[in-house]
């Protein structure tokens, strides 16, 4: 962290609902493909802050996670887990209580990474505390890829293509967090959309477990607006929180080029303008994470800005002044 948490500004309640709290997480070591670390940074250039701010939202920048030193816990060998997993395990520790203390203190997370692998700290601390209110949460995981490999599954040990699998309970992936069990997400609490490069063992996984995957066909056939509706329609705010995961990738490469690990065949831009719009209305987004961004791989800076302008569509940036139209009972967006 660049602002410990004492130095932090006080959370005040926006006119727009809580504070938004801008946690930035400079990690790509779970991806193979260097570059996602330098994401939170290229959103702050881009000028994401601003941008939220112009639509009145109160921004808290919490500055980037930074992990705990390796001497300064337990050693232990999980190196079976994944590439990098002893690192992976202390940066996905620090996301989680960033995160948790975010919320603790009255914001609405907003996580900027880094590889995919943020979302194990990130929603882990979300459900962690939610269940204190007797909630649970529901993950809109919008992403070329379901990340729904194990250990034993995964082709390249690559731990940033195993984050739904340990945050629905896998009992190896576990051992990434030392004393901080949350309660793991019900896998048909997972809605996927956008999916188009799946492993064949993890296909499998996902149809035995539940998740509720809509690749690239079911985008074509049914159209975006049916699939996020079909979502949102699915969530009682009064019980559950929406967690929404959204990796670059899932756009087309020809729009957004400084990804990770792009895949022909993706989202164009209105309709990723519209899962951001459709969120927006519905007023249930609790939290929010977006990941892979990679400056590296980017052409004169259209993936970083295209990343501002679908984060601010989210947060209430429209084209023209709209009536809402939510979806149950509304929280303000």
């Amino acid at each position: 962290m660049t602002m410990p948490f004492d130095t932090a500004p006080p959370a005040r309640r926006s006119p727009l609902g809580e504070p938004i709290g801008l946690i930035g997480v400079p990690f790509g070591l779970a991806a193979s493909v260097p570059g996602t670390s330098l994401g939170p940074a290229a959103a702050r250039i881009a000028g994401l802050a601003d941008a939220l701010s112009v639509l009145g939202h109160q921004i808290i920048d919490r500055g980037d996670v930074a992990p705990a030193p390796p001497h300064a816990r337990p050693s232990r060998d999980i190196s079976r887990l994944g590439n990098h997993a002893e690192v992976v395990s202390r940066w996905v520790e620090a996301i989680h209580d960033e995160t948790l203390a975010a919320l603790a203190e009255g914001q609405r997370p907003l996580i900027v990474g880094g590889d995919h692998s943020v979302s194990m700290g990130s929603i882990s601390a979300v459900a962690r505390h939610v269940a204190r209110e007797g909630k649970r949460v529901a993950v809109l995981w919008v992403d070329a890829h379901p990340d729904f490999n194990t250990p034993q599954s995964s082709p390249s040990g690559n731990m940033h293509g195993m984050s739904l699998a340990f945050l629905t309970g896998n009992d190896d992936l576990a051992q990434l967090m030392c004393g901080r069990e949350f309660p793991a997400i019900r896998p048909t609490d997972v809605s996927v959309i956008g999916a188009r490069s799946i492993d064949q063992e993890e296909k499998e996984a996902i149809a035995a477990a539940g998740v509720r995957c809509r690749d690239m066909r079911a985008v074509d056939e049914h159209g975006i607006r049916s699939l996020v509706e079909d979502v949102l329609g699915s969530i009682d705010p009064a019980t559950t929180h929406l967690h929404v995961s959204f990796d670059l990738d899932v756009v087309d490469p020809s729009l957004a080029p400084g990804v990770g690990t792009p895949v022909p065949g993706g989202l164009n831009y209105r309709e990723a303008h519209h899962i951001m719009e459709l969120l927006h209305d519905s007023g249930l987004v609790g939290s929010l994470d977006v990941v892979e961004l990679n400056p590296m791989r980017d052409i004169q800076g259209q993936t970083a800005s295209l990343m501002v302008d679908l984060v601010g569509s989210l947060f209430g940036k429209a084209i023209t002044l709209r009536s809402r139209q939510p979806v149950g009972l509304s929280r303000a967006a």
